[in-house]
């Protein structure tokens, strides 16, 4: 009786680890053909629509409502992690009724955003003025920030490197003639 349900809960754990992170419900209601690009050159025309972006936060700010986050578009994948970080074709504002940490809403964190279009607001970037597009966040997923780390673990140096060099080892290695 086991086996049989086995291959079926394997099958449940595996493919909800690919599920996109905006609620079904959510992401249903949103409209797939809305890009980034027509909603910024007309965010009046999409107004009370429902959009997913993804981004980089610029910026946390309070206000007495909520938060405010500036943030830099970028593309994302099929489960909405931002990806190609260094490439956006804009910037946008979304209002949260809630109050979000700063920092932990810091300059640099990925986030994926469903959001209902409300228009556009004049800002600054710099010492330009830049019209955002303003919209309502419906749900928010802060992705986790995954630590930097070495490409070898300390103490180690691999020989086929072009860097290497016998004369820059660890303290703990031993010496050992070269064959």
């Amino acid at each position: 009786m086991f086996k049989i349900f086995y291959p079926f809960f394997a099958a449940v754990i595996l493919l909800s680890g690919c599920a996109h992170v905006v609620s079904p419900e959510i992401k249903e209601e949103s409209d797939p053909e809305l890009t980034f690009t027509e909603l910024q050159l007309n965010p009046q025309a999409h107004r009370g629509k429902i959009i997913v972006l993804g981004g980089v936060v610029v910026e946390t700010t309070y206000k007495d409502e909520g938060t405010l986050l500036e943030i830099y578009q970028t593309r994302t994948d099929h489960r909405g992690i931002p990806i190609d970080l260094d490439v956006s074709k804009g910037r946008y504002l979304i209002f949260y009724r809630e109050l979000l940490d700063p920092e932990i809403f810091r300059k640099g964190r990925k986030v994926t955003i469903a959001a209902r279009v409300e228009g556009e607001r004049m800002g600054r970037v710099g010492e330009v003025d830049y019209m955002y597009p303003f919209l309502t966040a419906l749900e928010i997923h802060l992705w986790e920030e995954r630590p930097r780390y070495e490409p070898y673990p300390w103490g180690y140096q691999d020989p086929w490197h072009p860097g290497f060099s016998p004369y820059h080892r660890s303290p703990f290695h031993r010496h050992h003639p070269w064959w």
